[in-house]
């Protein structure tokens, strides 16, 4: 009885040392990542709707909106307009080179911050993690029964800024 007793000591000790002694590392920043805004710096490299191509006005900030139900949404803004590149972010799968592939349901259009309009395409955003420390790509392509969207978007490396 006595031996039993040590060793469910020995096993609730061990039980209560585990978690201090294996904590992992603090996980590793992920993007598009939780719920929130994610405001990335560098070049604007192609904005084309349709056949209007935007990218002169476009600015150098690419937003990453992740909502609470999972959807993610990539916002490019030109002249004061937005175009957003949206889709499940469950459906983020690995693509080639690091990098991720998120697939498009919707290109939601906007002025200002107000986001109005919504287009149904297919389509996917190809992107890298900005978190690396190193510069990356987000390229975003998609197409409606009328139309077709694309945007590209290159980081400077920089960190990034989030928000709420």
């Amino acid at each position: 009885m006595k031996l039993s007793a040590l060793v469910a000591a020995a096993i609730f000790s061990t039980a209560l040392a585990l978690p201090a002694s294996a904590a992992p590392a603090a996980p590793a920043e992920t993007f598009p990542g939780a719920p929130g805004v994610i405001t990335l710096s560098g070049k604007c490299a192609k904005l084309v709707v349709a056949k209007f191509d935007a990218t002169k006005g476009c600015k150098n900030e690419l937003a990453s909106v992740t909502l609470a139900n999972g959807l993610v949404t990539f916002i490019f803004t030109s002249d004061g307009k937005a175009l957003g590149f949206q889709g499940d972010g469950s459906g983020i799968k690995p693509a080639s080179n690091g990098n991720a592939r998120l697939p498009l349901s919707l290109v939601t259009t906007g002025v200002g911050n107000k986001m109005t309009g919504e287009v149904k395409v297919a389509g996917f955003c190809t992107f890298g993690n900005p978190y690396s420390g190193k510069p990356i790509a987000i390229e975003c392509t998609a197409e409606s029964k009328d139309s077709s969207f694309t945007g590209s978007f290159r980081t400077g490396g920089k960190l990034v800024k989030k928000g709420k």
